[in-house]
């Protein structure tokens, strides 16, 4: 009830399309990719099974988790921040 007083009308909400998912898989990799040379010790536990393990220096599942959630959370933000200056519909 106290929510509906605030705000009386829902705000326009970005549509899901596939330029937005390429942006977030793409930005996603690029984390990997940087992740694995610069986190100190990305093999540590065990083995991701990527399908070019020498490309994203090998990582362990600890590290790939952790790549693709800080990239999920940079895409979205890319993706969001697209949208809003208009570069994105």
């Amino acid at each position: 009830m106290l929510l509906a007083a605030v705000q009386p009308t829902v705000p326009d909400t970005l549509r899901w399309s596939w330029t937005g998912t390429g942006i977030i898989v793409g930005v996603s990799l690029f984390i990997l990719f940087v992740a694995g040379r610069t986190i100190r010790y990305p093999q540590v536990g065990p083995k991701m099974p990527l399908p070019f393990p020498s490309l994203f220096n090998n990582p362990s599942v600890g590290t790939f988790l952790a790549a693709m959630s800080f990239g999920h959370i940079l895409g979205i933000g890319a993706v969001l921040g697209l949208t809003n200056i208009g570069v994105l519909k």
